[in-house]
């Protein structure tokens, strides 16, 4: 059983920054792929950033590639989404995700993630 716990969210005005954590429990963090998601009201779920579980491999979406970056301390069993220069539509709330299964070429599927966090708000004012 894998235990993730979000922070970092916010509100914060376009062009800002947020740098959000996720926190997990167990000894095998170091073995799961980890990736962000985000939901808005009235919208799926959609993909963000993923990271493999050596760190090696990461995957964004095309909406913020370039802006955000995910990272990894298997010291620290946490993974990080930082995200600059934040636009009104990155609004959401934004989940935590971790996968036993996902590598390189599945880690945008959904599907693919055992656990989730509860999820941390996300506001971008213009």
């Amino acid at each position: 059983q894998v235990q993730l716990v979000e922070s970092g969210g916010g509100l914060v005005q376009a062009g800002g920054s947020l740098r959000l954590s996720c926190a997990t429990s167990g000894r095998t963090f170091s073995s799961y792929a980890m990736g962000w998601f985000r939901q808005a009201p009235g919208k799926e779920r959609e993909f963000v950033a993923a990271i493999t579980w050596t760190g090696g491999s990461t995957s964004y979406a095309d909406s913020v590639k370039g802006r955000f970056t995910i990272s990894r301390d298997n010291a620290k069993n946490t993974v990080y989404l930082q995200m600059n220069s934040l636009k009104p539509e990155d609004t959401s709330v934004y989940y935590c995700a971790a996968s036993k299964a996902a590598g390189w070429g599945t880690l945008r599927i959904i599907s693919y993630y055992d656990y989730w966090g509860q999820g941390t708000q996300v506001t971008v004012s213009s």
